[in-house]
């Protein structure tokens, strides 16, 4: 066995004293030797030809020492983790003690490690459930959206162009009389009053007629992601080709017939109340599970190493970088567009990554003290639905994802169940 001794280092610090025989650290160096050959030159002998024990003679004895551990620590540590029975939270700190032909190796690894929890009181929390009413005047609104997304934008040549028209535009801006890069476009469609362009740019449109060539006066605002235009004056001139105005139709039964698969607006009001009472109740019941979450995480006693929370803020801002990409768009991107930096954006996701850690130690704990086994028609079921998710093979999902981590996910499902069926809800 590779695992000689189990040292605590501390809270949430644990070191693994490990050994590599001195067999299994020969047919390291011998693969370290076979790989390296091919690059070494011995005078005598042909690129990649020279014996090993010349190039050790020529080189030293250690001269594959390094990759050999190198290539076979690894397995060894894991090894010794799995049979330390340890749950390693980061990468470890590995350090080299002792190496020799004879001897073999030995080494250090420090891991942090998942915290001890305590969780308390976590059947029969008492939560107070409110469902949203849902009012005629709610349903009105919501049907009106049908008015407005059958609008259409009809040309006007009788008046100035107003606030909640949209226009047409060719346009160029200067800064000290010299056209800037990205300040120029044509054809260029513009709700006004969207607040789509710098503050004062729609503005100055209003008022204009279809026709019209003129000059608007703006200043950019100090925090704009151009930095030679932050702060800076600049004129655009400006040539108003449409003026358009939206026409939105009434709310009547052939509008309902055109657009929906309802005959008449009660009975898409009617569709449209039952629809946004179920919502309303899903709502409620979502709000009594984050309530029940929070409740079990404040009757959580642990103390958790921060590198959990950084590793979860990491994977969010991974998973950010995963929806941004279909976009076309990279983290770096999405940063520059928002004005946001890299801190910025960890500092945001601190107190989510801190929730979403706690709760799954928590949950966990309450699967070690309930003894929640999933059936294994329970995992194959998870597997299913993850392939399903992803549109793969159950097959191939099974040799990406490591049964143990499925089969715990399932469990902590058990015990999110096992918490709400036995709250109080008011």
């Amino acid at each position: 066995m590779s695992l000689k001794a189990v040292n605590n280092l501390g809270t949430n610090m644990v070191e693994l004293e490990v050994e590599i025989s001195a067999e299994d650290f020969e047919a390291a160096v011998q693969q370290a030797y076979l790989k390296a050959r091919k690059k070494i030159s011995i005078p005598g002998f042909r690129k990649g030809k020279a014996p090993r024990k010349l190039i050790e003679r020529e080189y030293g004895e250690t001269v594959f020492y390094e990759d050999a551990v190198n290539a076979i620590a690894g397995s060894y540590v894991d090894e010794a983790v799995e049979e330390a029975k340890i749950e390693p939270v980061d990468q470890p700190n590995v350090e080299v003690t002792a190496v020799s032909r004879e001897e073999g190796v030995a080494l250090k690894a420090a891991f942090t490690v998942k915290p001890e929890v305590k969780v308390s009181n976590y059947k029969g929390i008492e939560v107070e459930k409110v469902v949203n009413a849902v009012t005629d005047e709610d349903v009105d609104k919501r049907a009106n959206d049908l008015c407005e997304r059958n609008a259409r934008l009809v040309n006007v040549d009788d008046r100035e162009a107003q606030n909640g028209d949209t226009v047409v535009i060719d346009f160029k801006g200067f800064k000290d009389d010299v056209a800037f890069e990205g300040g120029e476009a044509e054809d260029f469609d513009l709700e006004l009053g969207s607040g789509q362009f710098i503050p004062g740019f729609e503005d100055q449109i209003v008022g204009h007629k279809a026709g019209e060539d003129f000059d608007i006066n703006v200043t950019f605002p100090e925090e704009y992601q151009v930095e030679e235009l932050k702060g800076a004056a600049a004129v655009f001139k400006i040539k108003l080709k449409e003026v358009k105005f939206k026409e939105v139709p009434l709310l009547d039964d052939d509008l309902v017939k055109d657009s929906t698969e309802f005959d008449t607006v009660d009975e898409y009001k009617a569709d449209l109340k039952k629809s946004m009472e179920e919502a309303a109740q899903k709502a409620a019941d979502n709000e009594v599970e984050g309530k029940l979450f929070d409740t079990i995480i404040e009757n959580m006693e642990a103390e958790v190493p921060q590198v959990m929370y950084d590793n979860r803020v990491n994977e969010m801002l991974q998973e950010l970088s995963q929806r941004l990409a279909p976009q076309g768009l990279t983290l770096s991107q999405y940063f520059q567009y928002t004005g946001q930096t890299l801190e910025d954006a960890k500092k945001m996701y601190e107190g989510q990554a801190k929730k979403q850690v706690d709760l799954r130690l928590a949950l966990e704990q309450i699967v070690k003290e309930e003894n929640l086994e999933p059936t294994a028609e329970e995992i194959d079921a998870e597997f299913t639905r993850i392939a399903e998710m992803y549109n793969m093979e159950t097959d191939q999902v099974k040799s990406i994802l490591p049964e143990d981590g499925v089969k715990l996910d399932v469990a902590v499902s058990k015990a999110v169940d096992l918490v709400k069926e036995s709250a109080v809800i008011k």
